[in-house]
């Protein structure tokens, strides 16, 4: 064979490119994942926030004017009724019906009680009560919003000074908001979509060829060792790759909807080079993954034993990447020497946009250096009949 490598790299993408499931497999995570964090976001943006556009329709007694005047611009409609009709209301809330979405019943003269009554005399204060349903949606939201309007009525009338009028103080960019949610978050969920998607071709390239005998066949072609490894290396890599690909780029899309208004997330906010330094160090981190199961699909008997061996680096790569969500990125170059902590850290520092490029390259050597030591050390193992031919 003049191109051994490649010839084991086109066998292996052949194998797993020919059968259709495996396709869908590889490009279904993503979907889903963006299907499921969209319907996630829009429907915890329902609960939490409601529809700014909607009024929330409430029945008062004794309503004062001051209240009525601030009622239209805090997206209150209010319905005037006398007290006779409050029995009626209250069991229309109590029913969850769509008309009156709360209650609030006002002392008569509320205005002038509350501008006559004085702090230190020690009696009651005027007392407004307000009654809502919590178990209907826009019933909850109607009673927070008048609660939150009488708050800020009640704190205005005693109030001697402000903070912060107006917006504009947080002097916090778009992209340090994103930078900062980004650098939390999408290290853990590319690390965990990485490792499933090696573990999920890995062991059946070499465990399931052992599983199968066929792997016999392979070696007593007249191709070395090495070139085996190295091949089976590189093609396991790439369908590794494109699984995990499809579950980032599912998650990049849809993180911004999860995260709803409160959010304000953008991928706009990252360059070309940033996008390309993302690339070089998931593809290293796929290169010592893919290596580090091939290594122990070659050591065990069957796929189901291979992916059974390899929950233990399964359980590091989580732990890891957890280290994003917590403490800053490190600066010394130390810790990129180290692999899968190197490639957790690496890519936090690019998203939070403090990413150095002698980080980059020491990331990106050592994972290299990882993946030659794991080829060198599967080649011994095809060498070694004892553990390819144990069944």
């Amino acid at each position: 064979m003049k191109h051994p490598i490649l010839t084991i790299l086109k066998k292996e993408l052949t194998r797993f490119f020919g059968d259709k499931r495996m396709v869908i497999s590889i490009l279904l995570p993503g979907i889903l994942i963006y299907v499921m964090y969209s319907f996630m976001g829009s429907a915890l943006t329902s609960q939490f926030y409601g529809d700014e556009a909607a009024v929330s329709a409430i029945s008062a007694v004794n309503l004062p004017d001051s209240v009525r005047a601030m009622a239209e611009p805090a997206g209150i409609a209010f319905d005037e009724i006398d007290a006779s009709e409050i029995e009626t209301r209250q069991d229309a809330i109590a029913a969850q019906a769509d008309f009156p979405d709360a209650l609030a019943i006002f002392p008569a003269d509320f205005d002038e009680a509350v501008a006559a009554y004085e702090i230190a005399s020690g009696d009651p204060a005027p007392a407004v009560e307000i009654y809502y349903n919590s178990v209907s949606g826009s019933s909850e939201s109607a009673y927070q919003t008048l609660y939150a309007l009488l708050d800020g009525y009640e704190a205005g009338l005693i109030n001697k000074f402000d903070v912060n009028r107006g917006e504009g103080y947080d002097l916090a960019s778009e992209q340090d908001l994103t930078g900062m949610m980004f650098s939390s978050l999408l290290p853990m969920l590319l690390m965990i979509f990485l490792f499933s998607g090696c573990l999920s071709v890995a062991p059946e390239s070499i465990a399931g060829e052992k599983e199968r005998g066929t792997i016999a066949t392979l070696l007593v072609t007249p191709v070395k060792r090495s070139s085996i490894a190295l091949g089976k290396i590189l093609a396991l890599s790439i369908i590794a790759l494109l699984s995990g690909a499809s579950s980032a780029a599912g998650t990049i899309l849809a993180l911004p909807k999860l995260m709803g208004p409160a959010g304000e997330l953008s991928g706009d906010v990252y360059g070309p080079g940033d996008y390309l330094a993302l690339a070089v160090v998931i593809l290293s981190t796929v290169l010592v993954l893919v290596t580090l199961i091939s290594l122990i699909s070659a050591f065990a008997k069957s796929v189901k034993e291979a992916s059974t061996l390899a929950m233990p680096l399964m359980i590091l790569v989580m732990v890891l990447s957890i280290t994003a969500m917590f403490g800053t990125v490190k600066t010394g170059l130390g810790y990129f020497c180290i692999p899968l902590y190197n490639s957790v850290q690496c890519m936090s520092a690019i998203f939070s946009f403090q990413l150095s490029a002698a980080a980059l390259w020491v990331t990106t050597a050592a994972n290299l250096v990882v993946t030659g030591l794991g080829v060198f050390l599967l080649t011994r193992m095809f060498h070694n009949e004892k553990v390819i031919f144990s069944r």
